[in-house]
């Protein structure tokens, strides 16, 4: 992996959040590139529970003030970055009033998802793709995590399918255990299919639920991941349906050398 650029865009990483195995499998993931000469870019929320005194969390001016289209609406987008202690990592945050100013993640005190959390989504993976391409760094790899990333595979192939920068990145998706039971907004494909996309590249967010969020992120990459040891068996059947690469899911203690190996030997050599 020495001198490959891999661009890790996860809804969570620690010690922004608490350790779940998202937030970890991100952070591990990418601290393995790190040490092995490899160049990271790790892009999550800046949800308003994120402590940024604490985490030294500062506005970065070049790359903010742009203002990102969603549902017809002008969201300003905002981007901050925090360097991780210890490992010479910078992590950019996403970042915008309307969106991550609450104080919490994906859901309310009693568990109810948030409303908006489709346009969370369709900001989250816009605002990711125009600060990479304000940054002019090209990646070998992106490596998606968590379902509120899971937008960005498609946009990537189709809203931004013309982008140079990206047109020789390998996209792979990791697939974690169910995270939520309910649907996002039921308007989500309205507002995904008002970027220009075709009816049959937002097929499964007719009812966006986890696992039809999951497969639109699966569609639109070059590999996945099964990430989790409880992964939906309907996620599991579809997944090896399509074809393509897949590393079953490996603990902790394997997960690195597995990660190093499948990069290497499946997704860079496509």
């Amino acid at each position: 992996m020495k001198d490959k650029r891999v661009l890790y865009v996860s809804s969570e990483v620690i010690p922004y959040l608490p350790e779940t195995d998202i937030s970890s499998t991100s952070f591990e993931a990418a601290k393995m590139v790190n040490n092995q000469g490899g160049q990271i870019r790790i892009f999550m929320p800046r949800f308003g529970n994120i402590n940024e005194r604490r985490h030294q969390l500062h506005e970065v001016i070049r790359l903010s003030g742009i203002n990102l289209v969603i549902n017809d609406l002008d969201m300003p987008l905002i981007i901050k970055v925090a360097s991780i202690p210890k490992e010479r990592m910078q992590v950019y945050f996403i970042d915008n009033e309307d969106y991550f100013k609450r104080k919490a993640t994906l859901t309310d005190e009693e568990g109810n998802l948030f409303d908006d959390n489709d346009e969370r989504a369709i900001f989250f993976a816009k605002g990711v793709i125009e600060t990479v391409k304000k940054l002019n760094w090209s990646p070998d790899i992106i490596h998606v995590h968590g379902w509120l990333a899971s937008l960005l595979p498609l946009y990537l192939r189709n809203y931004y399918g013309n982008e140079p920068l990206f047109s020789n990145a390998r996209i792979v998706t990791s697939v974690y255990n169910q995270s939520f039971d309910e649907t996002l907004n039921t308007e989500m494909q309205e507002k995904v299919l008002f970027d220009g996309m075709e009816d049959e590249d937002v097929k499964h967010l007719g009812e966006p639920n986890y696992v039809n969020l999951i497969k639109t992120a699966v569609d639109n990459s070059d590999a996945i991941i099964l990430s989790g040891d409880n992964v939906p068996d309907e996620l599991k059947t579809y997944v090896n349906r399509l074809n393509k690469p897949v590393l079953p899911y490996k603990n902790r203690e394997e997960f690195t050398q597995a990660y190093q190996d499948f990069y290497a030997t499946k997704v860079l050599k496509q």
